[in-house]
C-alpha cells in the first residue's frame, strides 16, 4: 500500500454486505418454517412427512447411524450402518450428537435436538456462503448472490442434507482463489472435498485455465495444499477406523440407480444400453465425455473462459452423468450457476423445474411400496416429467454459458472492461497455449 492509498475500515467495506446477510438469515429460516411440520412431530410417521414435503435426513440417522450412541466412524455397528459420508461431515455430525446427547437422556428429544442444532449450523453456512459468493462475484455483481440467498429451490432443499457446509467451504475457496491467496484456497478445497465429493471437480476447471495460462505456480501450490489438507483429515480415520472411513467410498462405488437420476429412466424404460448396461461404467463414461468437451472449448475458445463458467460446466456435468440426483443437489449448483451467467430467465426456468422435482419425487414415493398410496401420489411418467425437467433445463443454462464462452460479447459479467473477478491469478492473463489464436 502506497502513502496516497488510504485502507477503507472494515465496517464501512462489510455495510454493502449486510443486506445480502439478512436475506440469507431470511431464506434459512423459511427452510426452518418448511420443515415445522415435521419438526412438531411429523417425521413419525413417513406418509406424512412425504405428504407434508418436509423430509430431511437428518432426524433419522441420528437412530439410524448410531449418532445416538457413538462415534460414526469407531462404531461397532454392521458396515452398512456406518456413516456413508466424508470425514469432516461425519464429525461434524459427532461434534453436535455430543450436544445433543449432553443435554437430556431420551432419545426422541435428543434427536430433535440434534436436528435443531444442525439446522443452526446449516443456516450459518447459508449465510456464510452467500456473503462469500458476494464477495467472489465482485461489486458490479454482488447482489446475483441473492439467488443463493433466498431463491424458493434453495429454501425447500436446504436442510434436507448437510450440503450447505460443503457450499461454504467450496465459496471460501473460490474467494481466497480469487484474492491470490493459493494455500488458503487449497486448504479450504480439501475439507471441502472431504465433506462432499463434488468440489473435487473444480480441481479440472482450475488446471484446464491454468494449461491455458501457464499460471502453474499458484495451481500447484493450491493442489499441494489440497492434497496436505484431505490427507490431514482423512489419515486418523483410515489408520485407526479403516472399516468406517472406506464406508463412503465403497458406498458410492457400490451404489446402484437412485431417484433422480436419468439413467432411473432408462432402466424403467427398459431402454438397451443405457437400461441395462453397467450404470457405473456409463455414467464413468458419458462423464469423460462431456469433461473431454469442456476441456475443448476451455483451450479453443476465442477468449480465455472465467473460472466460474468452467467450475459450473464441469460440476452440471458431474451432476447430469450421476447416478444419484439428490433434490438437496440444487444447492451446489446454485452460487456456481448465477456466477457463470446470471441471466434471470434461464435462471428461473430452472428454478421452477428444481421446484417441481422436489413436489414430485415425494408425491412418487408415498406412491411407492411400502405405502402404496396411489390416492396420495404420482406414477412414473408423471415423475419423470420432473427428472427432465431439471436434465433440460440445466442443458439450456449450459448452452447458454457455452455460447458466452464462445462469443464474450455476450456474457453480461464481463461488460465494463471486466475480465474475470473472481479469476484470481487468471484475472487479465494471457494466453500461453490454446487450440486457436486468441482474440482480445
Amino acid at each position: 500500500m502506497t502513502s496516497t492509498e488510504v485502507r477503507v475500515p472494515f465496517v464501512a467495506r462489510a455495510v454493502p454486505y449486510l443486506p445480502l446477510g439478512l436475506f440469507a438469515a431470511l431464506g434459512a429460516t423459511l427452510a426452518y418454517v418448511v420443515r415445522l411440520p415435521c419438526r412438531t412431530g411429523g417425521w413419525n410417521d413417513q406418509v406424512t412427512t412425504y405428504t407434508n414435503f418436509c423430509y430431511t435426513d437428518i432426524y433419522p440417522l441420528y437412530f439410524d447411524r448410531a449418532l445416538s450412541t457413538q462415534d460414526p466412524y469407531f462404531a461397532a455397528v454392521p458396515f452398512d450402518k456406518q456413516v456413508e459420508y466424508p470425514v469432516v461431515l461425519g464429525e461434524v455430525m459427532q461434534v453436535i450428537s455430543w450436544f445433543a446427547r449432553a443435554v437430556g437422556a431420551d432419545v426422541g428429544a435428543q434427536a430433535v435436538r440434534f436436528y435443531d442444532l444442525t439446522v443452526i449450523l446449516l443456516g450459518i453456512c447459508l449465510v456464510v456462503g452467500v456473503l462469500l459468493m458476494a464477495a467472489v462475484a465482485g461489486p458490479t455483481r454482488r447482489w446475483d448472490a441473492l439467488w443463493y440467498a433466498i431463491s424458493p429451490a434453495v429454501v425447500l432443499a436446504a436442510y434436507i442434507n448437510w450440503d450447505l457446509v460443503a457450499g461454504a467451504l467450496s465459496m471460501g475457496m473460490l474467494l481466497a482463489w480469487a484474492r491470490q491467496r493459493q494455500v488458503l484456497a487449497g486448504v479450504l478445497l480439501g475439507l471441502a472435498i472431504a465433506t462432499k465429493f463434488y468440489p473435487l471437480m473444480f480441481l479440472g476447471a482450475l488446471f484446464l485455465l491454468t494449461l491455458r495460462t501457464a499460471r502453474w505456480r499458484p495451481f500447484l501450490v493450491t493442489l499441494g495444499a489440497t492434497a496436505g489438507a484431505w490427507i490431514v483429515v482423512n489419515a486418523p480415520f483410515m489408520i485407526f477406523a479403516w472399516e468406517g472411513w472406506r464406508r463412503f467410498y465403497v458406498f458410492s462405488q457400490e451404489r446402484g440407480v437412485d431417484w433422480g437420476s436419468p439413467w432411473l429412466f432408462f432402466q424403467n424404460k427398459g431402454i438397451p444400453v443405457l437400461g441395462d448396461g453397467d450404470v457405473s461404467k456409463l455414467g464413468m463414461a458419458s462423464l469423460a465425455i462431456l469433461c473431454l468437451g469442456i476441456a475443448v472449448l476451455a483451450l479453443a475458445a476465442p477468449r480465455r473462459p472465467r473460472l466460474a463458467q468452467i467450475c459450473f460446466l464441469a460440476l452440471a456435468a458431474f451432476m447430469m452423468t450421476n447416478k444419484v440426483w439428490s433434490p438437496q443437489f440444487v444447492l451446489w449448483l446454485v452460487p456456481f450457476a448465477v456466477l457463470a451467467r446470471p441471466n434471470w430467465k434461464p435462471l428461473v426456468l430452472w428454478q421452477l423445474a428444481e421446484i417441481w422435482y422436489f413436489i414430485a419425487i415425494w408425491l412418487y414415493l408415498v406412491a411407492q411400496s411400502p405405502f402404496s398410496r396411489n390416492d396420495l401420489g404420482i406414477g412414473d411418467d408423471t415423475y419423470f416429467t420432473a427428472v427432465w425437467g431439471r436434465v433440460i433445463t440445466i442443458g439450456i443454462m449450459m448452452a447458454f454459458v457455452v455460447r458466452d464462452i464462445l462469443r464474450p460479447d455476450k456474457d453480461v459479467v464481463r461488460q465494463g472492461d471486466v475480465d474475470d473477478q473472481g479469476g484470481g491469478v487468471f484475472d487479465d492473463a494471457r494466453d500461453r497455449f490454446t487450440l486457436t489464436p486468441a482474440v482480445r
